[in-house]
């Protein structure tokens, strides 16, 4: 049985007026047809040459592993941006932030569609995420009303090939640097997931934390995608045991179970809708580190209490279709999120194992 997706048309008032999805509904055999093409010819997506690497040079290791991202990638050496954020925080102010961004900025090309920020802290400005703060810039009001509608992201479910620049957008990715070696690790299973395409699954889990199950709804059925080789598990748990394909996992648990027991396939996508995965450094929830830790390539995470507003967390069957178009993990990431805000994105941008 084929699955099938719909997004539903919403309409939602914010401060700044009406917001309004519009609906789409795709088979995965549609989606198939219009992306039997990028077979023979792969959709166009973010290159190597397009993306920028910033550094913080008061920190060892996210030198170390910036330059060795730029040798993997085959990134132009004129791409490495040096800067300077010392006494690793996990927040920056606004204007300490404005400082950063302007200095990143300096550096950059028309050509940079994304970057990519070397280094597990800083990951949030105020309330809001690094990467959605440069991206879109700093929603400032959110700070007092953390609970309310966020700035809505102009990339949302943008059709597989439109590239950031198309929307005026660089898309931003954090990629973490606790050690060294495991994100090497990390980097290397992006590139990999550029070889082939894996016989592997995806899992959607309908867990017992209610609150969290808010994109629930959005969830694909089970099914096979044979043209991709992906069977997709839709079904009501609160975590998986032992299994080894995985290439998306997508939850709603405030600590999710057993990780240790999985194996991912290279360019995996995986990420739970709780309250604050993205304080990465934190405690009180499971941090979306954990998912890399466990051999996924990409996560999310919100850094402050969003709420369970689907809107603010990656919409599975748009997550799910931009990735099997041939996107990257950033765009797949980045195009899946209505109101990214409050939202981190983690892991190497470039994976993108559907792209054959």
């Amino acid at each position: 049985m084929l699955p099938f997706f719909f997004v539903q048309t919403r309409s939602i008032t914010s401060a700044s007026g009406p917001l309004r999805y519009f609906p789409f509904a795709f088979s995965a055999l549609a989606l198939l047809a219009g992306t039997a093409c990028s077979q023979s010819v792969p959709v166009n997506a973010v290159q190597p040459a397009q993306v920028a690497v910033v550094v913080n040079d008061d920190e060892p290791a996210s030198v170390e592993v910036g330059e060795f991202y730029l040798t993997a990638r085959g990134i132009p050496a004129q791409n490495l941006v040096h800067v300077r954020i010392p006494g690793h925080p996990r927040r920056l102010d606004a204007a300490q932030f404005e400082q950063l961004k302007e200095q990143i900025d300096s550096h950059l090309t028309p050509e940079i569609q994304a970057v990519l920020m070397v280094w597990t802290a800083p990951y949030a400005v105020e309330c809001n995420a690094i990467t959605a703060a440069y991206t879109l810039g700093l929603d400032a009001g959110l700070c007092a009303k953390p609970c309310a509608p966020s700035q809505p992201s102009a990339y949302f479910n943008a059709p597989p090939g439109k590239l950031p620049g198309d929307y005026g957008l660089r898309l931003a990715m954090l990629l973490p640097v606790e050690t060294v070696e495991a994100a090497k690790a990390l980097i290397e299973r992006g590139v990999l997931s550029g070889f082939r395409m894996p016989a592997a699954s995806a899992y959607y889990l309908t867990t017992s934390q209610n609150a969290r199950n808010s994109r629930a709804q959005f969830f694909p059925a089970s099914g096979v995608v044979r043209q991709k080789k992906l069977t997709i598990v839709n079904e009501r748990a609160d975590s998986i045991e032992g299994v080894k394909d995985i290439m998306i996992y997508q939850t709603g648990m405030a600590r999710v179970a057993k990780l240790e027991t999985l194996r991912f396939a290279p360019g995996a996508l995986a990420d739970h809708l709780t309250s604050v995965g993205g304080d990465l450094l934190a405690d009180q929830q499971m941090s979306s580190l954990r998912w890399l830790e466990a051999g996924a390539t990409a996560s999310y995470g919100s850094v402050t209490e969003p709420c369970n507003y689907w809107q603010k967390f990656p919409n599975p069957a748009v997550l799910l279709h931009q990735y099997l178009a041939g996107s990257t993990a950033i765009e797949a990431y980045w195009k899946s999120v209505a109101w990214p805000a409050q939202g981190v994105f983690i892991g190497e941008p470039l994976a993108a194992p559907y792209r054959h």
